[in-house]
């Protein structure tokens, strides 16, 4: 028998002919509730330190190995990568970009600057800052430094329209055989439904102030002069994207007007045309090109619930990021 436990029941007990027995009872009620909130206390603090310390290892592990590199003191290569669609909400935003490029050409120890390109293209806007920054970064290096700060574009897979407008505004450009480059063009698409409206007896209630505000509405007819006027806008846009492609390569360029005609070339034939200048990885123009063989990534990656949004799935990052506010933990990028 557990005499313990039965001592601990009839101290637990009160005397009811005590004339106190009322303030006893209460006081050890009291001090049963304080003892209890004092456990769940200590176990709530546990799990708090437990999962700050699990953060804590995620963002070491995400972060520990481009942290090791930075710090070593050698002169590097770096490399900022313009991945998918040029857009301001895309990953291969301008902001992002150019803010990578930045980094690179603000750390010392870099020895030159590789732009690599895997992009289908995207908005002329957002490509042409980044174009803009590029040269605006490399005149301001060579302001500073009295000498030139080498930029090279690598193509991947893609290298086309918006990903080429970026890749002109550095000194060469490289591009593996196979990849598909060029689509020097400009486009926007649209669908005309108005006949499909017609056929279906529905009538289409547009109102707009100004004769010419629903001109891409694709449920109302299109009149030849609004036509030759978007036309013009294309025209206009096409001649700011040749003009970068012929400031970036000038006399390397060996082709007519088929270069600016929209169509695309395998790497080989880039280099033919002049719109690279050899073939060649990252490693290759760190390796021979530049001479620092070491490649130090600085593109700007997703904050951490970003990129665990992207690995786990939004819903359990969801859930993490309200964990975080609960606790009232700091914000982690």
């Amino acid at each position: 028998m557990n005499w313990k436990f039965w001592k601990r029941r009839r101290e637990s007990l009160v005397d009811p002919q005590d004339p106190q027995w009322e303030r006893t009872l209460m006081g050890r009620i009291a001090s049963d509730y304080v003892r209890e909130r004092r456990q769940r206390r200590r176990w709530g603090n546990l799990f708090k330190l437990l999962l700050i310390g699990y953060l804590f290892a995620v963002l070491i592990a995400f972060y520990a190995e481009d942290l090791a590199e930075r710090v070593g003191g050698e002169g590097h290569t770096s490399l900022v990568k313009v991945d998918g669609v040029i857009g301001a909400d895309a990953e291969a935003s301008a902001d992002r970009v150019v803010g990578s490029l930045r980094k690179a050409f603000e750390d010392e120890a870099t020895k030159g600057v590789i732009l690599r390109i895997n992009s289908p293209g995207g908005s002329p806007v957002q490509a042409g800052y980044i174009n803009d920054e590029v040269h605006r970064l490399k005149e301001k290096y060579r302001e500073e430094h009295d000498e030139e700060m080498p930029v090279y574009a690598v193509a991947m897979d893609l290298c086309a329209s918006g990903g080429y407008y970026v890749a002109v505004a550095a000194d060469e450009i490289y591009v593996d055989k196979a990849s598909l480059v060029g689509s020097i063009g400009v486009r926007i698409d649209s669908f005309g439904l108005d006949k499909v409206l017609e056929d279906l007896d529905i009538e289409r209630r547009l109102m707009t102030a100004g004769e010419n505000k629903g001109i891409l509405d694709p449920f109302s007819p299109m009149s030849e002069a609004q036509r030759q006027y978007i036309q013009g806008v294309l025209d206009q846009l096409h001649g700011q994207f040749i003009a970068a492609v012929k400031a970036g390569r000038g006399d390397r360029l060996q082709g007519g007007d088929e270069l600016f005609s929209g169509l695309f070339w395998t790497g080989e034939q880039a280099v033919e045309l002049g719109l690279a200048d050899g073939l060649g990885s990252a490693s290759y123009v760190a390796r021979e090109l530049i001479g620092a063989e070491t490649i130090v990534d600085y593109t700007q990656e997703w904050d951490l619930i970003e990129r665990l949004s992207r690995r786990m799935g939004t819903t359990a990052a969801s859930a993490l990021k309200g964990m975080i506010e609960v606790l009232d933990l700091p914000a982690m990028r």
